[in-house]
């Protein structure tokens, strides 16, 4: 295998894509080239994925259900990244915040099929990443006892899981609210957001896939939660500013080998309330930011060199619908589709993209969801 809060609260506060060839019938052979967005419920009484065919333009059936095995917390996890799929859409790997386990399916035409569930190493597991061979999850802590922390894992072809021992590290304190984590795009460095603590730290990877660290490192912005990596090993960081109305702000890094950021642009006001969310285009010159507080989207430019500014005068290049709270995003693998998650009324409001301009524009908003529902992936 190749290596690849409630909302009221406001996060938590009171291209080409080239794969292995594909074997007809083989366990990976993923028929719908339309591709799927996945999500899960996070129920108390049992968590599952909801997997959502989409049509030609992006819009979204309804789901089918598929059971982890595990629970899930049935409120907010003030997280991003709580299901991932593999570099190579193969395997998705989901937290269950409830249980303590994280659990591995296959991706298949018509679904998904189980394949293992195992302990996160750590308490209320919240974000997962992958590259090649190695995953890690971030357990946020939060019961008697527990502490904040990172652990590692080997992945088989089979997506199935192994503890990659001694790999579990401490971020910069106990209780520091986490929200993301995730590798570079190289797989050289993770990175992961404290809420509480205003701080970023991050772990080099070693070659046996134990990591060292943390580093940590103050955010120029209050409240770092939601990143992702762009080109030239940028990354584009929300603050969601405690969720002080309008206050929110994206600043950009650049990530260095061993660990350590450079800022590039400190703090571009979104002029929204609560940003939390961040994916980017496939391309580089566009990120998208959902604020929680404001029902909206803010659509960002990307500079060669990692400058920011806005898509929109006052910040609202899409809005999902009175009463919303917009969580997290993804972008389907074309980078022509937008999706943001909406676990306040339960809903995924779908967006056409323009990749020429990165203008966003509203396609549909499809309801039923349950009002705990969490993580956003999309092939």
């Amino acid at each position: 295998m190749l290596r690849a809060f409630s909302p009221k609260k406001f996060c938590g506060f009171t291209a080409v894509v080239f794969s292995l060839p594909l074997l007809a019938g083989s366990a990976w052979a993923v028929e719908n080239t339309r591709g799927a967005v996945y999500t899960m419920t996070n129920a108390t009484t049992g968590n599952k994925v909801l997997v959502y065919s989409r049509d030609d333009n992006g819009k979204l059936s309804h789901p089918q259900a598929f059971d982890t095995g595990g629970l899930g917390t049935g409120g907010g996890l003030g997280n991003q990244n709580a299901l991932v799929l593999d570099r190579s859409n193969r395997c998705l790997y989901v937290v269950n915040a409830g249980s303590n386990e994280i659990s591995t399916f296959i991706v298949r035409a018509n679904g998904l099929s189980l394949v293992s569930k195992i302990s996160s190493g750590g308490s209320r597991p919240v974000s997962i990443t992958v590259d090649r061979d190695l995953l890690y999850v971030l357990n946020a802590g939060g019961g008697a006892g527990s502490t904040d922390n990172i652990s590692g894992f080997k992945t088989s072809d089979l997506c199935r899981l192994s503890t990659l021992t001694n790999s579990t590290r401490p971020l910069s304190a106990g209780n520091t609210a986490p929200a993301q984590i995730e590798f570079t795009p190289d797989g050289k460095v993770l990175i992961v957001t404290e809420k509480a603590t205003n701080k970023i730290s991050t772990y080099r990877v070693l070659s046996d896939g134990l990591t060292a660290g943390p580093k940590v490192q103050s955010s120029v912005g209050t409240t770092p939660f939601g990143f992702a990596f762009g080109k030239r090993d940028r990354v584009f960081i929300s603050e969601a500013a405690a969720g002080a109305p309008n206050a929110s702000t994206v600043s950009s890094y650049r990530v260095k080998d061993n660990g350590e950021l450079q800022v590039i642009k400190s703090s571009l006001p979104t002029t929204e309330t609560a940003a939390c969310w961040v994916v980017v285009s496939n391309d580089g010159r566009f990120a998208y930011v959902s604020n929680t507080g404001s029902q909206s989207i803010s659509g960002i430019q990307v500079s060669f060199f990692g400058n920011l500014s806005l898509l929109t005068p006052g910040g609202r290049s899409g809005t999902t619908g009175a009463g919303t709270a917009p969580i997290d995003l993804a972008l389907s693998n074309d980078g022509l589709n937008l999706y943001a998650l909406d676990n306040q009324l339960g809903s995924i409001a779908v967006f056409g993209v323009n990749p020429v301009n990165g203008a966003i524009s509203r396609r549909q908003i499809l309801t039923g969801l349950p009002v705990g529902a969490n993580g956003l992936a999309a092939r």
